[in-house]
């Protein structure tokens, strides 16, 4: 294959899928090894604390008015909602590549992406000189700048979503309401976009 051959096909959907299920748990080692090494709870420090159901309520009602926002933004702006214009990501190969790509982006990403964003580097920042504030709006940055298939559009879109995140993670004190969030939202826009060959 040629290096473009090559690219399309290790950027198809169910590669990316497959890619964040085997990256999730290399990841969540990392982050315990280097909490372990600062002499902290792994649990404790990346918050991993079962939210209440009020605070799933509010959370979830936070995320459907963001995306009624959004929804009314775009339509304003007469957006046709390609802010992530990838099309290679669509091609998964048939059901077992749909099902890889929707546990790696529905389950596994939102595991590793949150443990990273609103668990270890919200920790860390909000116990600095930032503060809480700070750290929302940091993390919210840097999640959004990983996002590099999206537009700018897109990119001010998952900053948005970020700092609903880092806030729902704020006053609840868990890293799994984020989780659980994230991997809604995912769910959500799986379902919505395609269509998947």
């Amino acid at each position: 294959m040629s290096p473009a051959q090559l690219r399309d096909f290790a950027a198809q959907g169910r590669w990316y899928g497959g890619g964040l299920v085997i990256a999730s748990p290399l990841t969540i080692a990392v982050l315990w090894i280097a909490i372990r090494k600062a002499r902290r709870g792994f649990a404790e420090y990346l918050a991993l604390n079962w939210p209440t159901t009020a605070e799933a309520m509010r959370a979830f009602a936070i995320f459907a008015g963001i995306l009624l926002v959004e929804a009314i933004i775009k339509w304003c702006v007469s957006d046709d909602g390609s802010a992530f214009d990838d099309q290679r990501f669509y091609v998964v190969g048939g059901a077992g590549g749909l099902l890889i790509l929707l546990i790696g982006t529905c389950l596994a990403g939102p595991v590793m992406e949150e443990f990273i964003i609103r668990g270890f580097l919200y920790r860390g920042w909000s116990e600095s000189f930032l503060g809480p504030i700070g750290a929302i709006v940091l993390t919210a940055a840097v999640w959004a700048m990983t996002h590099t298939q999206y537009d700018v559009y897109g990119k001010l879109e998952i900053f948005g979503m970020g700092l609903g995140l880092g806030y729902c993670r704020w006053r609840s004190n868990s890293t799994w309401l984020t989780v659980m969030i994230h991997s809604a939202l995912n769910t959500y826009i799986s379902f919505v976009t395609g269509p998947y060959v």
